[in-house]
């Protein structure tokens, strides 16, 4: 048995006929019936009987219908609380990053929704390869994830914002010869020790385009995956690397150069399930990370002599 039986079984007995359930209900005498059928079956005692052109309701029939409304207001509790949870503006929301993500996206969500009444956070980082960002949705409500502009795009299960379409930069130490330079292209990069992300990570096919301009493999010379590591490291002369221009802070002992000859662009995406967004919360904290993706666009690009 079902909600919608019970309903017709309790319709039947205050209205005392098929039709007029049907009328009430707006469907069809058969579909009433078959539905009073399914509903039998259910059960091993007979719930209506006839009474002239009649059809009411047994003993049986009625102590149903009598559990019928209480099942209905029941449901109607549980839709009221499922109604309260998604208009409530100050609910929890879970919300996942990658790193450089993270310490970009979390300080201005943070000050953002520390007024009353806002919804409440709760943050975690994941660094995962690609493929995996998808998977994260099912234990968080938003997701930021990155990916390449030439790699597929996420899988149809997801719903994907995208909040910043962000160039990747060389980042070399000042004193670097190619610093004099306003950008840089494949071939003057190419002889360089490189400090790159580990398989499956999104900026390596950024690498590996390179390496195809240039007609020759790069020598990889360190895997760091955090951006504020390889830094530390470009800046104490363990190589060059890609750096995303506008969610890493700056580092005094570093200048950042745009590539020329291959497209080095990342997108940052909020990912979530569709039905997370039926939650006013959730949407009040995606509004809030569009909204600190265009400061974090809008800062200035000191350090960088061109720009996409």
């Amino acid at each position: 048995m079902d909600e919608r039986q019970l309903r017709i079984l309790r319709e039947l007995g205050e209205l005392g006929s098929v039709s007029a359930v049907a009328e009430a209900l707006l469907v069809t005498p058969s579909a009433i019936s078959q539905q009073l059928r399914l509903l039998q079956r259910s059960v091993p005692v007979p719930l209506t009987e006839r009474q002239g052109r009649r059809l009411v309701l047994t003993d049986a029939g009625q102590a149903l219908a009598g559990a019928a409304i209480e099942v209905e207001a029941a449901l109607a509790r549980a839709r009221g609380a499922v109604e309260g949870f998604l208009g409530r503006p100050d609910g929890e929301v879970s919300v996942a990053a990658f790193h450089s993500a993270g310490a970009a996206f979390f300080p201005p969500l943070l000050r953002a929704l520390a007024a009353p009444g806002m919804p409440r956070v709760a943050l975690a980082d994941e660094d995962v390869p690609q493929e995996d960002f998808p998977r994260l949705t099912r234990e968080y409500d938003l997701v930021l994830a990155h990916r390449l502009d030439h790699t597929p795009p996420w899988p149809r299960t997801v719903t994907a914002t995208t909040l910043l379409r962000e160039p990747l930069d060389v980042a070399m130490p000042a004193g670097h010869p190619l610093a004099a330079k306003r950008r840089v292209a494949p071939k003057d990069v190419a002889d360089e020790p490189w400090i790159t992300v580990h398989d499956g990570f999104p900026v390596l096919a950024t690498i590996e385009a390179i390496a195809a301009a240039a007609g020759r493999r790069l020598h990889l010379a360190h895997r760091i995956n955090e951006f504020a590591v390889v830094a530390e490291a470009v800046a104490a002369g363990g190589g060059i690397a890609l750096m995303p221009r506008w969610t890493m802070r700056r580092h005094p002992d570093l200048v950042l150069r745009p590539l020329t000859g291959v497209r080095a662009r990342r997108h940052i995406d909020a990912l979530h399930r569709p039905e997370r967004t039926a939650r006013r919360a959730v949407c009040t904290v995606l509004t809030e990370l569009r909204r600190a993706a265009t400061v974090i666009q809008d800062r200035d690009d000191d350090g960088i002599d061109a720009r996409d």
